[in-house]
């Protein structure tokens, strides 16, 4: 039978010889054996039992309430919980890691940003997320999920949208005419990048450009003012006499 001296278990599970003392102390790990010097042992259940302890341990219950569940749980049943925990953990951190994403790409978006726009901006993200897909058909929904920019991330197709929008509102500022050469410019980048991103389909690109028109409080999409949204569509009108 194979068997572990405290320091070796200590050395393996990275945890001090103080913690282990302790854990005898109070009852919630004792060694399986005794040697006739008095050293004392772990046996393989004995590290199962640390292990569990452990995890426990991990997901902030007291000791007290660790060694009720020592014998009430099996080792797979905690290995569940701490599945389930670390899953929870990892949504809040993917929705963490989103909501910074969104933040860097709105800097981007605005030179001037305050605290109330921040503020508004995220909690519309974590209120009304997907609410603009409710405007398709089912068969379309998971392409357009996977598909259609979206300001947390920071993938190639996000960022042209951005530099974009950023050379939009540039144009709008310095009076530049949407029929003009660098309306065509836009046009034809901005049907370029539709084009890639609805994969060809002329009329689902239409209709979401229809949603992208309606008030963000009803489709929980990144809010483009109605200036720029009306200058697109001058460029790309302009764009069609051109052809």
């Amino acid at each position: 039978m194979k068997l572990w001296t405290i320091g070796e278990v200590c050395k393996q599970k990275n945890i001090s010889i103080r913690t282990l003392r302790y854990y005898d102390q109070i009852n919630l790990l004792t060694p399986s054996f005794k040697d006739d010097n008095g050293r004392r042992y772990y046996s393989e259940k004995d590290l199962f039992e640390l292990e569990k302890i452990i995890i426990l341990k991990s997901l902030s219950l007291p000791l007290e309430n660790i060694r009720d569940l020592l014998d009430k749980l099996t080792y797979k049943q905690i290995l569940i919980s701490h599945h389930n925990y670390l899953q929870d953990q990892l949504t809040k951190l993917q929705t963490s890691i989103s909501h910074t994403a969104s933040l860097i790409n709105m800097i981007d978006l605005e030179e001037s940003l305050s605290w109330e726009q921040v503020t508004k901006l995220v909690q519309n993200s974590q209120n009304t997320p997907k609410k603009w897909i409710d405007y398709f058909q089912d068969n379309e929904k998971a392409f357009l999920q996977e598909t259609i920019p979206n300001i947390s991330n920071n993938d190639k197709t996000t960022q042209q949208y951005i530099s974009l929008l950023r050379r939009i509102d540039w144009c709008i500022q310095n009076n530049i005419k949407a029929e003009s050469q660098e309306g065509l410019r836009l046009a034809s980048k901005l049907m370029e990048i539709s084009k890639d991103t609805f994969q060809g389909d002329t009329k689902l690109m239409e209709q979401f450009w229809e949603v992208r028109k309606l008030p963000t409080s009803e489709t929980g999409l990144y809010p483009i003012s109605e200036e720029i949204l009306e200058y697109v569509e001058r460029c790309i009108a302009y764009a069609a006499t051109q052809e």
